[in-house]
């Protein structure tokens, strides 16, 4: 049923889409009448249960947004900060309760105390000048965010050429055989930067391979884990190397069309995209027969509306489509049936930019910087507990504790653990911080997960219990629901941890540990499957912490404990 209305969204295509409608139906009241729902069913001739089951899965579409006017980030840097019951008891003086709803998460980990009013993003000590915010709702001095940027290896931080210089270095390219493009990306042995760390070399291969009448390039710019917003700083400050990558990638395969995807809680970055998109096309560097060279690229800039789950791929593209967020199963993979059952390209932003220095200096160059095993530079956030708080760049292979200390200044009050990779990283203790290199390998052999690179710090006075049963509940909230092992699976573990933190009901730790692999081993894709690593690391290192809430049981003649 699924491919069925991939094929009928795409009758209508690029220019009109139905996501993009659902998102104008609800910007009156938060979400869309039944009235404009079964219009768009009509219209994009689909049933009245497929419209409502979309809306319903994204935060700021479905019936429950109705009426909301300001919302509070409750990731889990913001929760480890300790800022938003201030946040939220400033903003009841303002708005009645059933005004205020909740974003996760506003990339403001660097400063804290994050809401969101009327389009615009707030933290720090904005939420002190709430009477100047709520009176002149438009893009102030107090939208505006301050974080260090640093480098020991400037690539995707170095200053970005002028306009000029793009127009030049596009037109160099569009020169040359898409072929040759093509290999200088696949020697630079550059991969994923979005978690999964798949070569994108080997991705623009296999896209280039499928013939079809139309193709896509669509960048996943829905960088949701909490902790993360080195995406944002690229969307922000550098959106040119993001299009310049993303034009690299339709060149080479034959793709004419390019959809950033954008999350919702992220409005600076979208107008930033939408206006360096602008410059572009009025620079003649995008859109038909670019620099005469005859080659098209047109690009659209979508703003998402809410869900976790489209950080995944599948998940964006049936988001695109105007369906539920749900993950699809593969194969097969996008590069064969993607968007509207065409092949398509997914690379998240990270990855797309880099290719201004791949090209320019090439390959063979990236290839030899950082390791075997990770090449070229990584992009690392951190977050409000380190004295230099914001965007590092260094060289893949660097030890973790440089990032730490040397770059990243220490902490400015005792940290016992750091959430690195997102909600399905891993939790590294102190005493692994030696042991760790910023690359995919070193983070894979001793347990952990490198995924996105954000560094979130898990103070010592954050109980480890409350720690899991926040991540088990995002887990839950954010599960898109299609298989049952994630869906009910994490539910099932905020409720043991749940239980045991608030109301001290002990946890038999051989249902955890079984409800675990049952989410490992089960889950269609990474969400239920990645989420019980951080829940092993913690029960291995902060097992003295956690002892209290389980209990030893003997199974089957073996006795099983905390240890």
């Amino acid at each position: 049923m699924s491919r069925n209305l991939s094929h009928l969204a795409g009758n209508k295509d690029f220019t009109e889409n139905l996501f993009e409608k659902y998102a104008a139906a609800a910007s009156v009241s938060g979400t869309p009448d039944k009235q404009e729902l079964a219009q768009l069913a009509e219209d994009f001739l689909i049933g009245d249960a497929n419209t409502l089951g979309a809306i319903s899965a994204f935060d700021f579409l479905k019936p429950e947004n109705k009426g909301k006017k300001v919302y509070v980030c409750n990731g889990s840097a913001c929760l480890c900060a300790q800022t938003q019951d201030n946040v939220h008891e400033k903003l009841q003086a303002f708005f009645g309760e059933d005004e205020i709803g909740h974003m996760t998460c506003l990339g403001r980990c660097h400063e804290n105390s994050s809401f969101h009013y009327h389009g615009n993003n707030y933290s720090g000590d904005s939420i002190n000048h709430l009477y100047e915010i709520l009176h002149e709702p438009v893009e102030n001095e107090f939208t505006q965010d301050k974080y260090t940027v640093q480098a020991k290896t400037a690539m995707i931080t170095a200053a970005p050429p002028s306009l000029e210089e793009w127009k030049e270095m596009l037109q160099s390219a569009l020169d040359k055989d898409p072929k040759l493009i093509l290999e200088e990306v696949i020697q630079s042995k550059i991969r994923g930067r979005g978690g999964a760390g798949f070569p994108m070399g080997m991705k623009w291969e296999a896209c280039g391979y499928e013939e079809a009448d139309r193709k896509y390039i669509v960048c996943n710019a829905d960088e949701g884990d909490p902790g993360a917003f080195t995406d944002r700083y690229i969307l922000n400050e550098q959106p040119q190397k993001l299009l310049y990558g993303m034009m690299m990638a339709g060149y080479c395969v034959g793709a004419e069309y390019g959809i950033i995807y954008i999350r919702g809680e992220y409005p600076e970055s979208v107008r930033s995209a939408r206006l360096a998109v602008e410059e572009f096309v009025q620079a003649g560097m995008a859109g038909e027969n670019i620099l005469g060279t005859g080659f098209n690229f047109h690009f659209k800039v979508v703003k998402a509306q809410g869900a976790y789950i489209c950080g995944e791929e599948t998940a964006l593209l049936n988001s695109l489509e105007g369906q539920r967020p749900e993950v699809r199963t593969r194969p097969p993979y996008p590069t064969v049936h993607g968007l509207f059952m065409k092949p398509t390209i997914v690379n998240n932003v990270e990855t797309l930019a880099a290719i201004p220095w791949i090209l320019n200096n090439g390959g063979k160059a990236y290839s030899e910087m950082g390791t075997d095993n990770s090449s070229g530079t990584k992009l690392i956030s951190l977050d409000s507990y380190f004295v230099n708080g914001g965007v590092v760049e260094v060289e893949m292979g660097t030890p973790l504790r440089e990032v730490i200390y040397d770059i990243g200044g220490g902490f400015r009050e005792e940290v016992k653990a750091l959430h690195i990779g997102g909600p399905l990283g891993g939790i590294v203790p102190k005493e692994k911080w030696d042991d760790l290199l910023i690359d995919f390998g070193s983070f894979a052999q001793h347990g952990f997960l490198l995924g996105h690179a954000s560094i979130l710090s898990i103070p010592e006075k954050m109980p480890m219990i409350e720690y899991l049963e926040h991540l088990m509940d995002f887990a839950s909230f954010e599960s898109c629901g299609k298989c049952f092992p994630c869906r009910i699976g994490t539910r099932r573990a905020w409720e043991m941890l749940h239980g045991a933190h608030v109301d001290g009901k002990k946890i038999s730790r051989h249902l955890f540990d079984d409800l675990l692999d049952t989410l490992q081993q089960g889950s269609l894709c990474a969400h239920g499957g990645g989420i019980p690593l951080p829940m092993r690391n913690a029960l291995q290192y902060f097992g003295d912490e956690l002892q209290e809430y389980f209990h030893t049981e003997s199974v089957n003649g073996y006795n099983k404990n905390i240890d």
